[in-house]
């Protein structure tokens, strides 16, 4: 293997692997989804490795969103290090809100360019292209030393941009629809395809929550799902990879009993106590793929006129029902370890069964299908984080699921690539 020493990234050290040390981020994975389908037999693999190997749980970062949790996974620390706290911000200097997929927004290198910089090989396969070039960032092309691409564009990757050229011929399979569990499947496929054939020192593989958002853990939507997954995973761990398996984020009902969305729409109550437009509500969730969930999660922040009476609005907020915790910057900055410069003046996350939205007007969910399931606040923080290898582990919540390296490449490193 290149790397014949540890590599120091964002002041933690990491080891030197000695077979793959692979991190898999199972977006949206609420601890159920794993719990039914291997008491139904559909994940055997799985099922062997929490028996044998170490099984814990850990806590994700908040807001429990993808873009601030795998670029945490991808550095090894909080939003407040890497600076990326959602998936959509408001930039109060320019007076817009904007998507926070630039590399631009990224404060932090991630551990793949620190390997890369100390002659690893590096293989990074996401679903959605809105992560990629965060997650990319750092990486060079030249040297047939990295590869990182979405399912998504797998279909026009170039080697100069992506390292590899047409992702999708070199797997041989289609490019997915956005909307499909295939998009994930894409993902697997092409770890199992890069283990074999181009053998990465590093790999992360990162799918998609749309079956977490359509089904919930004991309909059969999800369990083809993981059952599809661990199949791949027995593939994986047959070849002799260190793996740690976690998420994003759990997932939660977010919808009342007659099926629709349970949503409070906090821009409308501001604007009732404020004027209208006086403050200004952000949903970190935003994000392009509305089918998932309609820009409905359970965490929120506000900013709020320079006259408004900040403890006031808290309390008051803090009074609804539909509220777990409602807090000052300060107090969030802190809790949360999130960077001060891109959250409002106060954050609220709501309880476990409940969204925040904006404005009732600003929600189109006619895509939504199903019964509402969502994620972003506390009741989705506590995921999975399982080790194909025996090692010494802390539980939730002093484990976080961006320890999910740190311990890839501590397993990677007790361990010889079998043959």
């Amino acid at each position: 293997m290149p790397i014949n020493s540890s590599v120091v990234a964002n002041d933690r050290t990491y080891a030197a692997p000695k077979t793959c040390a692979i991190a898999i981020c199972l977006d949206g994975c609420e601890p159920e989804y794993l719990d039914v389908a291997i008491a139904e037999g559909l994940m055997p693999t799985l099922k062997r490795i929490r028996e044998t190997g170490t099984d814990r749980m850990a806590h994700s970062v908040i807001p429990s969103f993808t873009n601030p949790n795998n670029l945490s996974i991808a550095t090894g620390r909080p939003p407040a290090v890497h600076g990326i706290c959602g998936n959509y911000l408001y930039e109060p200097e320019t007076g817009e809100e904007v998507m926070m997929n630039d590399v631009r927004f990224l404060r932090a290198p991630t551990l793949f360019s620190k390997y890369y910089e100390a002659g690893a090989r590096v293989a990074v396969v996401t679903a959605k292209d809105k992560l990629r070039a965060l997650l990319g960032a750092g990486l060079e092309f030249d040297q047939d030393r990295a590869v990182a691409f979405s399912s998504e564009r797998s279909g026009t990757t170039t080697k100069a941009e992506h390292g590899i050229d047409n992702a999708s011929d070199w797997l041989g399979m289609p490019v997915p629809e956005v909307y499909s569990a295939e998009l994930s499947e894409f993902v697997f496929a092409a770890g199992v395809k890069l283990l074999k054939e181009w053998k990465p020192d590093v790999m992360y593989l990162s799918t998609t929550d749309y079956i977490q958002h359509k089904f919930a853990p004991d309909e059969q939507g999800a369990k083809d799902f993981y059952a599809m997954f661990d199949r791949y995973l027995a593939e994986l761990d047959a070849l002799g990879a260190a793996i740690v398996i976690t998420a994003d984020h759990g997932m939660k009902p977010k919808h009342d009993a007659n099926g629709d969305p349970a949503v409070i729409y906090v821009q409308d109550v501001l604007d009732d106590w404020l004027g209208e437009k006086a403050a200004r509500v952000i949903l970190p969730i935003t994000d392009p793929y509305v089918v998932h969930h309609g820009a409905l999660g359970a965490f929120a922040t506000a900013y709020l006129p320079d006259n408004a009476d900040r403890a006031d609005i808290i309390a008051r907020l803090a009074a609804l029902p539909e509220m777990l915790e409602v807090l000052n910057k300060e107090e969030a900055v802190t809790r949360f370890e999130l960077p001060a410069d891109r959250i409002g003046d106060i954050v609220m996350v709501s309880t476990e069964n409940m969204t925040i939205g904006t404005s009732a007007d600003r929600h189109d969910l006619a895509a939504l299908k199903e019964p509402l399931r969502s994620h972003g606040g506390l009741t989705e923080q506590e995921v999975p984080f399982i080790v194909n290898r025996v090692i010494d582990l802390p539980g939730a919540p002093v484990l976080r699921n961006f320890d999910a390296f740190f311990y890839a490449a501590t397993a990677a490193a007790l361990t010889e690539e079998l043959a």
